[in-house]
């Protein structure tokens, strides 16, 4: 299996250099993989290394724990787009979900989705499992859907867990339409990528690309 074109090689440790920028985007356009994950400040730079390559810039918004106010989040991803993210990971307010203000929660997918799609960008939802109970998963499957955002993304990979077979089952349980699935957090090697794109994932999250797809 060519796993390459299903990573999105990621970077986004708070003490990321522009030296560790511009090694992860060589290492991208090497391996052709789907895209280089970055914050939004380094979104400028990761533009500029991938120009001319097959590589997608993505950028994650209200990285890591989804607490900025819907606004803030909208806004966030015009810059990131402004500076060149064809791809955005958005992260949920994780609280709003849980206590069951489902309108809040629609309405932030909903504001960013559009924010997004007007630019031709994909936007990732980032829904953090390992807070979630089978009820909210169901909900925010359907939030997603209804908003139209183009993937559900399990993890961040700063929660309490990365993503799980079982998350992924449930995803295909409650996604109606033809949302796709992105896995993330904790996914290091070859055969835990080829286990997630066997139940459906159409993208893995990794800062481990490489070994993933060299086995090494």
């Amino acid at each position: 299996m060519e796993l390459n074109k299903y990573i999105d090689h990621t970077l986004l440790k708070p003490t990321a250099s522009e030296k560790d920028i511009i090694k992860i985007c060589n290492e991208a356009k090497e391996y052709h993989f789907a895209s280089v994950c970055v914050n939004p400040c380094n979104v400028s730079l990761v533009r500029k290394e991938l120009k001319g390559s097959d590589v997608k810039v993505c950028s994650v918004i209200s990285f890591p724990f989804g607490t900025s106010s819907t606004e803030v989040k909208v806004e966030e991803a015009k810059k990131a787009i402004e500076d060149g993210a064809e791809e955005i990971d958005m992260v949920i307010n994780v609280g709003k979900l849980l206590e069951g203000d489902l309108e809040y929660t629609q309405n932030e997918v909903s504001a960013v989705t559009k924010a997004c799609h007007e630019k031709n960008v994909l936007l990732k939802v980032i829904v953090e499992t390992c807070y979630l109970e089978e009820k909210n998963i169901a909900d925010i499957c359907a939030i997603i859907e209804k908003a139209g955002a183009d993937f559900i993304k399990t993890s961040t990979g700063y929660g309490s867990r990365g993503a799980s077979v079982e998350d992924i089952k449930l995803f295909k349980k409650y996604l109606k339409k033809d949302t796709k699935i992105k896995a993330s957090g904790g996914v290091r090697i070859r055969e835990d990528a080829e286990t997630y794109i066997g139940l459906g994932c159409s993208r893995i999250g990794a800062s481990s690309g490489i070994a993933i797809v060299t086995g090494k």
